[in-house]
């Protein structure tokens, strides 16, 4: 009988991570918007004026590229929470069918 409320338990205790894990995430995938502009204004402050070049400019610069690697650090907790969610739940599921077929006396096979 503790095994649902385990996982309950669980999924209660890792929400606010994965909320965090998502809000980081989403937030770092529109900044990155915000960066290429900055960085195609600074590239435009050096003398680059084709769009193009500009853009080429700033997905090339180093704090483009770290806020790429934080964006993957980010995806990837999410997901892993996401999954463990995702388990727990299932975990309970497994728990409610099992106790249903005690109850009509269906043998399980494990």
């Amino acid at each position: 009988m503790k095994a649902p409320y385990k996982a309950i338990e669980f999924i209660l205790e890792q929400a606010p991570r994965f909320a965090e894990a998502k809000a980081q995430r989403v937030y770092i995938e529109n900044f990155l918007r915000t960066k290429k502009a900055l960085l195609m204004k600074e590239a435009m402050a050096k003398g680059i004026d084709s769009g193009v070049a500009q853009e080429r400019e700033a997905y090339a610069h180093p704090e483009y590229q770290e806020l790429l690697r934080g964006l993957q650090v980010a995806t990837e907790r999410e997901e892993a929470l996401k999954w463990k969610l995702i388990a727990a739940q299932m975990k309970a599921d497994i728990w409610r069918s099992e106790q249903a077929s005690e109850r009509l006396g269906v043998k399980t096979t494990e």
